[in-house]
């Protein structure tokens, strides 16, 4: 028994806007059969006893502890820049005015 009819097909191609051709409607129609069979047997197979996984190898994410520390004041920040104006770094102007 066929999961899907050539006819369920072309009624999903009407309600999606797909025009397509009767070689097309029956490729399809034996593709998505195909589809919904493998995706059958998985369900079968499928236990409620086995936990959904995303991975087979447990993950966990490595993380260092968020501490807050001191950083540096904007004099320090500023110290070893070549130009410096009302306290931000000075660079040259690589655009012109107009951009």
């Amino acid at each position: 028994m066929t999961a899907i009819s050539r006819d369920e097909v072309a009624h999903l191609a009407r309600l999606s806007r797909l025009a397509l051709t009767e070689a097309e409607l029956d490729q399809f129609a034996g593709q998505l059969d195909s589809i919904l069979s493998h995706v059958r047997t998985i369900s079968e197979v499928a236990a409620a006893d086995v936990p959904a996984t995303a991975s087979p190898d447990p993950v966990t994410n490595v993380t260092r502890p968020d501490d807050v520390v001191p950083g540096l004041t904007p004099e320090q920040a500023l110290s070893g820049a070549p130009a410096v104006e009302e306290q931000r770094f000075m660079v040259p102007q690589i655009l012109g005015e107009a951009e």
